[in-house]
């Protein structure tokens, strides 16, 4: 090989490398500050190995003769890789939100924790239902996802100039995914959150029947019972909503990849 031939792998690699990187500081689980950076620096360095002899092949990567042109282009690639990791935290982001529904009512309002993940400080329920969901994302083969559709797929179906020139999709996209995170976790939070909302009209009810009773420091216990039993007994359902949604997620983030590369 020549010494030409070897200088443009290495670009090639770097690119690689560079969108690989930016989507393991992003993506879920991944990016937490459990995760040492030399570990992820190596991982996304053997993804990017596995994934270079593949690009060659397919002539993906156009490099430009200017060394102003390829930062350009290394800029765009780590955009993409942001994009991604993005979208598929947004999706995590709905189960901590679902906690933080019903952690008011439930009576957990002032008890948060910090996230060592989203490197800030969360309602415990949230957290709960955010560790629930990392488990799910680990028996369900999340991982394996996340290289196949975040790195491989992303590689042969879209480039960095696909995300500079159709910019309509990339953001009518990103809306649409803000909107559908508060509409998974109120579906998440729905049912315990209506059965505490009836409790605490029923204590209401008592309230105003036997005003006698100090029915305001008998709530807090009953509304954080109540809470538990519910969650307990809807576990098996919650663990098949995590599943569905977080395929979803991955399912969307093929979309978009295939719309913003013209479906290559």
């Amino acid at each position: 090989m020549t010494l030409e031939g070897i200088i443009t792998y290495a670009q090639i690699f770097l690119l690689i490398f560079a969108r690989v990187y930016a989507l393991l500081q992003t993506a879920p689980l991944l990016s937490s500050s459990a995760v040492p950076r030399i570990g992820r620096i190596g991982l996304a360095f053997f993804a990017s190995v596995a994934v270079l002899p593949s690009l060659i092949g397919r002539g993906t990567f156009v490099i430009p003769e200017r060394a102003l042109d390829y930062a350009v282009l290394l800029v765009g690639e780590i955009f993409v890789g942001l994009v991604i990791g993005f979208i598929l935290d947004v999706v995590f982001a709905a189960f901590q939100l679902a906690g933080q529904f019903f952690s008011l009512q439930m009576g957990f309002a002032a008890s948060q924790v910090f996230d060592p993940m989203s490197q800030i400080e969360i309602p415990l329920m949230g957290q709960y239902l955010n560790l629930m969901a990392m488990f799910v994302l680990i028996t369900s083969e999340g991982f394996r996802k996340t290289f196949l559709i975040g790195v491989y797929r992303s590689f042969t179906v879209v480039t960095a100039y696909d995300f500079a020139v159709r910019q309509d999709h990339l953001v009518s996209f990103i809306i649409g995914a803000v909107g559908g995170l508060f509409k998974e976790a109120l579906i998440i939070s729905l049912p315990i959150l209506g059965t505490i909302l009836l409790v605490s009209v029923s204590m209401g009810l008592l309230a105003r029947a036997a005003p006698q009773m100090n029915l305001l420091m008998l709530g807090f216990p009953i509304n954080i019972t109540v809470a538990f039993i519910m969650i307990f007994l809807g576990l098996p359902f919650l663990m098949e909503t995590f599943a569905s949604i977080i395929d979803m997620g991955f399912q969307s983030v093929l979309g978009i990849l295939e719309q913003t590369g013209g479906g290559v």
